[in-house]
């Protein structure tokens, strides 16, 4: 590990609103905090929303600015990454947002039933050859179908027409209740504050022409299914993900 990563991780262990807990951590045990983020570590009533796969943060951070009677959790396994976000939420003093460093994989060992109203899924690796490791898998959601309240939202912003086109796919094969939808957001009538909300990597995608998609929807009760369907490959390189030329 290089010495500005090993700074950023001890830097990080004496912020109080970073928890690092990855899976060899806390192998099959529940985290002590499962059922009592809000009322033990906020110390509120307040809502408790996810962002999934946070990277630096940006989003969680600027979501708990504009929000700050909801509670938000950024959850990504990169400590470097996380750092930033952690910094960043610590210099604006805002009380509203914390990071969990841990693998999504044992997200549900983290959360209990009905603890979650909404999760946020920004740019993820769209994973086009390994469906289990897409965060809108049916492996995952049914994870998080786990701790989300019953109309909790999932949303996912991406520029992956891929990872876009399967998840739509597989809310319109389940018949998930799907609240907004858009291949293009910035072109979108109902485009609002939240999402207008830009990562440093997203600004670089808009500048190479690359459209922003976005999906909402509710889960329901029942057993899932993957859709049956070729989707063409992203042509591009992402930033910070391996993908086709």
């Amino acid at each position: 590990m290089g010495k500005g990563k090993l700074e950023k991780f001890n830097e990080m262990k004496g912020f109080d609103h970073v928890i690092q807990a990855p899976y060899h951590s806390i192998e099959k045990d529940d985290f002590h905090l499962k059922n009592k983020w809000v009322q033990e570590f906020f110390k509120n009533a307040n809502p408790l929303i996810l962002e999934l796969g946070c990277g630096k943060g940006e989003y969680t951070v600027e979501l708990a600015a504009k929000n700050p009677d909801v509670n938000y959790i950024g959850v990504d396994i990169k400590g470097a990454r996380l750092w930033k976000g952690a910094k960043l939420a610590l210099q604006r003093g805002l009380k509203n947002v914390a990071f969990l460093r841990t693998n999504i994989e044992i997200i549900g060992q983290f959360f209990g039933e009905n603890e979650v109203s909404e999760i946020w899924l920004t740019f993820p690796d769209p994973q086009m050859k390994k469906t289990r490791k897409r965060l809108t898998s049916t492996v995952f959601l049914n994870k998080y179908r786990n701790f989300l309240k019953p109309d909790g939202l999932i949303h996912l912003k991406c520029d992956s027409n891929f990872q876009y086109t399967y998840t739509r796919a597989l809310a319109l094969l389940n018949q998930f209740e799907i609240v907004a939808d858009t291949d293009n957001v910035y072109d979108w009538e109902h485009l609002n504050d939240t999402l207008r909300i830009r990562t440093f990597y997203e600004k670089q995608w808009l500048d190479r022409g690359i459209t922003i998609k976005y999906i909402a929807f509710k889960l329901h009760d029942g057993e899932y299914q993957e859709p049956n369907i070729e989707i063409e490959k992203d042509e591009y390189r992402s930033f910070g993900r391996s993908a086709r030329e």
